[in-house]
């Protein structure tokens, strides 16, 4: 069980890097209908505060990596025989879900932003739907890895 843990923990992680990219690479061209990154804006929320942007950013990205290994912890370690590219991408609108009906409306941004911008929930979808099929796609690697029963190490 540990090592499906751990296995998950980095696959999550590797998976939250991939939407990370996507979701920076949106930031900076302006094509993101989100006004600030969503794990920014929790943690605005979370500190009720006035808190230095820098900070608020690097507690978002720290935040959004400990999410995204945990989840990938969980998906691992439940799944590991039934893991694959599809039941990543499951796992990934499970987790798409849970954001726009609980943590969206938490910062009054509405069910999936739409008091925000109508394309924050199909553009946090498919950030979702990247991190499900990473997520998939790696666990299924690191079981491939696996010695044969039997194997001398």
């Amino acid at each position: 069980m540990k090592v499906w843990l751990n296995r998950g923990l980095v696959a999550g992680v590797l998976a939250t890097l991939a939407m990370t990219v996507l979701m920076a690479i949106g930031e900076v061209t302006g094509l993101s209908p989100i006004p600030r990154p969503i794990p920014m804006a929790l943690m605005a929320w979370l500190l009720r505060g006035a808190v230095p942007r820098v900070v608020l950013l690097i507690l978002g990205i720290v935040a959004h990596f400990a999410y995204g290994g945990a989840a990938g912890a969980v998906f691992a370690a439940a799944l590991r025989r039934f893991a694959n590219l599809w039941t990543g991408l499951v796992f990934g609108v499970v987790l798409w879900l849970g954001m726009g009906l609980i943590f969206l409306p938490l910062l009054h941004w509405g069910r999936f932003g739409v008091y925000i911008h109508p394309a924050i929930g199909l553009a946090t979808l498919l950030l979702h739907l990247v991190y499900g099929a990473v997520l998939g796609w790696l666990v299924v690697r690191s079981r491939r890895l696996e010695p044969a029963a039997g194997a001398v190490l």
